[in-house]
């Protein structure tokens, strides 16, 4: 096989990503093509943890892609760098990713699912950044398997341009190949090996429904040209090389969506595929220039050089390994390029050319257009460019962590260890945030989902070797004042020798909205001196950290210092530090004092047909919706909710919609705690 490590052109290099929703066999395609394409030596099981992709022992033990795994081999004299993905939401970041580095990304379909809540989004994503998209139907020879049932889904979803290239011999478990619609060719899998596909004649019960899909892929084809339509629509001959031709210009920036049918599992449809990603899909060349911010990206190699680093892995021993896409000029070992965030110089040491399981080789250089790992950086991180000089670069959009849970060792005295092992991860998914509430000094984990908070405690213990204990965080209450009173207290201690005395009069008085706090000093005539007013400042804060009502800080208050005596010798700051804290409490008891509770600005995204089931499960929670927005086939809901009735709000919405729905939430007021 080729060495990996050989710099290719541009134009002979095909960048793939690999994306649906979970369970759509993405990891199980991932395998048959690397087998097909002679990269492995046999075809990988999900069930039996054996992919070459899937071997972190998370997804293993959870039988599911939890991160973006690139695999580069080559097929037809080209290079592919391919990305198998993760489906589950939780893990999109990674996805997100890929579809940046990519000119073209496969969506792998369930032919009994059909399409499905990731795909749809992640099918969103793709359209924005303008990259070619081609379709898989998986999974044919499954029970209630039914690829044209399929095929009217992925047009409902996506439009009518995707237009099926392929379609099957068989169904179910009776599947046996494929009719290739702009051949007009047959194929039968004599068996699961490689060059196990033999032509055939077209079946006599297949030809009249080939026929039909024949001219729907024709209807399509000749769009991406006037004078082809104008040829077709005259009934002139169309020829085979200007079908080949039109269909790459049409899928190249999504005039056409081709889609083909296969069973990755019994390696079905594989090599059609390759032979599809290599003549129909675009090379960065094809593709053209990229514009990123006020820079123009062309695949040259004489410009100057420009990397993004789409994804980190963090590693106890290894330290990060950095995966990034070349866009122009040349990475070279041994070399120091200008991380443009950090504004640091990097040295280039070792380039991973291919990851083949645990199989690595090595590169001297990556030219434009290509994928590849790099080792041991200092401050790389993902979202970073690596440049020849400073330049400013959007970030990836990346959904907001919606799920928090506080955490602390199991061990006493590892709190440093456990911070730096969760800060690693953090730099590894860009959707994991790791903070510290201020008001309750707990740490946070923060993502999208509980399984994704979930997946890195368990991170945190096998790679770095810390065991966490997680629970619900503390809701940060407030307690506040509703009228104005007043209170006296005089502290005052003899003990044989020089005494303590302090005595002070206030007045204190809610503030409008409950904000903030306010010391005023009307003391004349020198009744207390200068020296010891600010003490009893202090005293009234200091208790105002704890309220009295149930323990939380005190808020929203004005204290007016309006009266008191003091002792030529007795006297002392600390005295009068201590009757301002008597005072205030006296004070704060007969002042009305309330619970104050965090009330969020939500704003949930849920299909239209599942508005009123959110509603109803917004008013059980105590919330106030505000209005709602039609988008397309969704309604986005606007509505504000005590947090502590969303602090389970995820699973909730995900079992209401289907797993369709979306939210995202923000600090709105604080307000009077109810019932």
């Amino acid at each position: 096989m080729r060495p990996m490590g050989d710099r290719q052109p541009a134009d002979r290099i095909r960048n793939v990503a690999l994306v649906g929703h979970r369970g759509a066999g993405k990891t199980s395609l991932h395998e048959a093509l690397l087998f097909e394409a002679g990269a492995t030596s046999r075809l990988g099981s999900v069930p039996d943890a054996s992919t070459v992709s899937d071997a972190d022992p998370d997804e293993q033990s959870r039988q599911m892609s939890i991160s973006a795994s690139l695999s580069s081999f080559h097929w037809r004299d080209r290079k592919i760098n391919l990305l198998d993905t993760p489906g589950e939401p939780s893990f999109v970041a990674d996805a997100l990713g890929a579809l940046r580095v990519c000119e073209s990304a496969v969506f792998v379909v369930n032919a009994v699912m059909g399409v499905e809540v990731s795909t749809s989004r992640l099918w969103t994503r793709a359209a924005e950044l303008d990259i070619a998209r081609m379709l898989f139907v998986n999974m044919l020879d499954r029970e209630r398997a039914d690829f044209y049932r399929a095929l009217e889904q992925i047009k409902r979803a996506f439009g009518p341009h995707a237009v099926a290239t392929e379609i099957p011999i068989g169904v179910e478990q009776d599947v046996e190949g494929v009719i290739d619609l702009v051949d007009m060719k047959a194929y039968r899998q004599d068996s699961a090996e490689r060059a196990g596909w033999s032509e055939m004649p077209i079946p006599e019960q297949e030809a009249e429904r080939a026929q039909e899909f024949r001219e729907k892929l024709m209807d399509e084809v000749c769009e991406v040209s006037d004078t082809l339509m104008e040829r077709y629509l005259e009934g002139e001959e169309i020829s085979h090389q200007e079908i080949v031709d039109a269909l790459k210009e049409g899928t190249n920036h999504g005039k056409i969506f081709p889609v083909v049918c296969g069973v990755a599992t019994r390696n079905l449809g594989t090599t059609r595929l390759l032979d599809a990603i290599v003549e129909d899909l675009p090379s960065p060349v094809k593709h053209g220039a990229l514009q990123v911010g006020e820079v123009v990206l062309a695949p040259d190699e004489d410009k100057e050089l420009f990397a993004y680093v789409f994804k980190t892995r963090a590693d106890a021993f290894a330290g990060r390994i950095n995966l990034m896409r070349v866009y122009q000029g040349v990475l070279r070992s041994d070399s120091h390029v200008l991380n443009t965030r950090a504004h640091v110089k990097e040295r280039i040491g070792q380039l991973i050319a291919a990851t083949i399981g645990k199989d690595v080789e090595h590169a001297e250089e990556f030219g434009p257009g290509d994928i590849g790992a790099v080792p041991k950086l200092k401050d790389v991180v993902a979202g970073d460019v690596l440049a020849e000089r400073p330049m400013i670069v959007q970030g990836a959009l990346l959904p907001a962590p919606i799920v928090s849970v506080a955490v602390e060792p199991k061990v006493r005295g590892e709190d440093e260890k456990m911070a730096t092992a969760l800060r690693r991860l953090s730099e590894e998914d860009p959707t994991l945030r790791i903070s510290r509430d201020e008001r309750t000094s707990e740490l946070l984990v923060s993502g999208l989902s509980q399984m994704h908070v979930e997946v890195t405690v368990e991170r945190v213990k096998r790679r770095f070797g810390v065991e966490i204990v997680t629970h619900p965080p503390r809701v940060p209450y407030f307690e506040a004042i509703r009228k104005k009173t007043r209170a006296h207290a005089r502290y005052k201690k003899q003990t044989g020798g020089r005494g303590q005395f302090g005595d002070c009069h206030i007045e204190v008085e809610p503030l409008p909205a409950h904000e903030g706090y306010e010391f005023i000093d009307k003391i004349v005539g020198g009744v207390i001196p200068q020296g010891f007013r600010p003490a009893v400042d202090k005293g009234i804060q200091e208790t105002m950290h704890a309220g009295d009502l149930a323990g939380y800080p005190v808020i929203g208050v004005r204290v007016t210092l309006v009266d008191g005596s003091y002792h030529s010798v007795d006297s002392s700051e600390m005295a009068f530090r201590i009757a301002g804290s008597m005072a205030f409490k006296k004070a704060y008891s007969e002042a009305d004092p309330v619970l104050l509770e965090p009330i969020m600005a939500v704003e949930i995204t849920s299909p239209s047909e599942t508005v009123g089931d959110v509603i109803g499960d917004l008013n059980s929670r105590r919330g106030r919706p505000l209005g709602m927005d039609p988008v397309g086939q969704n309604t986005v809901i606007r509505a504000e909710v005590p947090m502590s009735e969303m602090l389970s709000y995820a699973p909730d919405l995900t079992s209401l919609t289907g797993g369709r729905g979306d939210y995202a939430m923000t600090l709105a007021r604080y307000a009077r705690s109810t019932p």
